[in-house]
């Protein structure tokens, strides 16, 4: 969303780019520590980045 690479983003957040693709791709969960950090980097709260994707079939 904010046109950052996976590099990128990894070094904004002090993890390496591999930590960040497991995260995106719902391989992993970040620690509370990261996901905060991830939260702050884009100027979010918690529950706006990771807010679990509901089914509305």
């Amino acid at each position: 969303e904010r046109g950052w690479s996976q590099a990128e983003l990894a070094g904004r957040i002090r993890v390496s780019r591999q930590a960040v693709n497991a995260i995106e791709t719902d391989k992993h969960d970040p620690s509370l520590s990261l996901a905060f950090r991830i939260a702050e980097e884009f100027g979010l709260s918690i529950e706006q980045v990771f807010q679990p994707e509901t089914n509305h079939d």
